[in-house]
């Protein structure tokens, strides 16, 4: 039989240390981001049935959690809350005593080792869990050229951008819009520039498809729309060339960070846009990927903590600077033992 010379792959794959010195791709703790729900009027924490290992917290239950961050040298999160009290606009987002605000003072009163990015959008605030204002005839903002139950675009942008100064204001290092609305980058830069605060950085949700993969986020957060679905502002799943267009537009609006969210299923999304766009680029790994993976452990189909890895390392080897994942603990544990 007749070997080529040059042709020596399996070499390099003989022992666990050769393998680590030619690994092309590695995932570090440093690049991850946990998701943290907050809750208000909550007691300590509730567990969130579809999504092991994650909680809603109260404030206090914060103190705990935000101490094992650390001490896992976990580098970032970002909130999403839940108020007690919602209505048709939200105003439990732009209220400088809501449940963000708060849950961010109590996390800089704690730490200054952890960045905290404030997830902007109105789905967990409003009555109707769309991520706006809806144009219904019994709304300020009614139009009659446009159909009822629209989500209304630039009313929606005022509030969003309103929202961004308290939540700046409260100590969010960087605040991250994910309702795909028209212009919502540029309205939040000049809200926030204009009230003097310029060092807060944009995480864009630039390429946020209308995916099925969102499913137990929707208890976490407490935010199913109560008619339709959010397929008229969210990207459809079917495009691709169309996130290069959104993207553009939030780089031209001043995004300092890009993402692309759910993950796994739009790995091709991610790598197109890194080989486009020099922005730092995050993607969301979303609760049905990290649910699935779960599932599919407990029925002793695959090994959790190998699974979890292995997709971390796709989704960063796809071109991701940085990934928001609720595996993001384990993954911290992991890497200690």
């Amino acid at each position: 039989m007749t070997f080529t010379p040059n042709f020596r792959p399996r070499r390099l794959r003989l022992t666990r240390q050769l393998r680590r010195l030619v690994r092309e791709t590695m995932v570090s703790t440093s690049d991850l981001i946990y998701p943290l729900f907050v809750k208000e009027g909550a007691e300590g924490k509730q567990p969130i049935s579809s999504m092991p290992g994650q909680y809603q917290f109260s404030l206090d239950a914060l103190t705990e959690e935000v101490e094992e961050l650390v001490d896992l040298d976990i580098p970032a999160v970002i909130l999403f809350g839940i108020p007690q009290h919602k209505d048709a606009i939200g105003s439990g987002n732009f209220d400088s005593e809501g449940i963000v605000p708060r849950a961010i003072r109590k996390i800089k009163d704690l730490t200054d080792e952890l960045l905290v990015i404030s997830d902007m959008c109105f789905c967990e605030y409003t009555s109707h869990g769309h991520c706006g204002i809806i144009n219904t005839p019994d709304s300020d903002y009614f139009s009659d050229d446009l159909p009822q139950g629209y989500l209304l675009n630039d009313p929606t942008l005022q509030y969003l951008g309103q929202a961004s100064v308290v939540h700046a204001q409260a100590g969010a290092d960087v605040i991250a819009p994910s309702g795909m609305l028209d212009g919502m980058i540029g309205a939040i830069r000049q809200q926030l520039d204009t009230a003097g605060l310029q060092q807060t950085a944009i995480m864009s949700y630039a390429a946020k498809y209308s995916s099925s993969f969102y499913g137990p986020f929707r208890e976490a957060a407490e935010s199913p729309p109560s008619f339709g679905d959010r397929s008229q502002y969210q990207m459809d799943p079917a495009n691709a060339r169309e996130a290069i267009t959104e993207v553009q537009q939030d780089v031209d609006q001043g995004a300092d960070i890009l993402m692309v969210k759910p993950a796994l299923p739009y790995l091709d999304i991610l790598s197109t846009i890194r080989q486009q766009f020099s922005l730092p680029l995050a993607a969301y790994q979303v609760s049905g990927e990290f649910s699935m993976i779960h599932a599919a452990a407990q029925q002793g189909w695959i090994d959790l903590q190998r699974v979890a890895a292995e997709s971390l390392t796709s989704i960063k080897r796809a071109g991701a600077d940085m990934i928001l994942s609720y595996f993001t603990k384990d993954f911290a544990r992991w890497q200690e033992a």
